[in-house]
């Protein structure tokens, strides 16, 4: 029996997102380039992330983001 993928979305407005994950990023010794790099997304990416111009942010960036800023931003499913 082959099993099927399936993945579980969910949505969630979190008010200053960006600019939590902005001062993360100011406070953090590294780059933006090593940053985004660290996260898998590129650097314009981060920066519309921060500057909130996407209205959707997987929950894989999200924690990929958190990761490479080696901080939790408290957001739960």
């Amino acid at each position: 029996m082959e099993l099927t993928l399936m993945r579980v979305t969910f949505s969630k407005e979190i008010p200053g997102l960006g600019e939590k994950i902005k001062a993360l990023r100011k406070a953090s010794p590294k780059s933006l380039t090593e940053l985004a790099a660290e996260a898998g997304i590129s650097t314009p990416h981060w920066n519309r992330i921060e500057n909130e111009k996407i209205q959707e942010l997987p929950i894989e960036t999200l924690r990929s983001i958190e990761k490479a800023l080696g901080a939790e931003l408290g957001i739960e499913m």
